[in-house]
């Protein structure tokens, strides 16, 4: 897995990871193959055979996955409102001091 906090919030707390539209994914895998961080999982024997199963382990703002990605298939949370969640979190969390 990644880092386990990410700018002092942990990582569990932060909404960012790929989503799937499998209306143009065309299991082509190559996220899956580019992804270093076991993000997505394989499932031969399923309709959906690629999942999101670690969301926690992708690097929070990287979408590189998404840029080897031929159809569009995969988006992510919007970067300013993730960013405006951790900032709020971190006020919460220095607020438990």
């Amino acid at each position: 897995m990644s880092e386990n906090t990410f700018m002092g919030v942990p990582r569990d707390k932060i909404d960012w990871a790929p989503t799937i539209d499998y209306t143009r994914c065309d299991y082509c895998m190559e996220c899956d193959i580019f992804c270093p961080h076991q993000v997505f999982e394989r499932r031969e024997q399923e309709d959906k055979k690629l999942i999101v199963k670690n969301p926690n382990n992708c690097v929070v703002f990287c979408r590189a996955c998404s840029k080897t990605c031929g159809p569009d298939a995969l988006s992510f949370p919007n970067k300013a409102e993730t960013t405006k969640r951790i900032k709020e979190i971190r006020k919460e969390l220095a607020g438990n001091d």
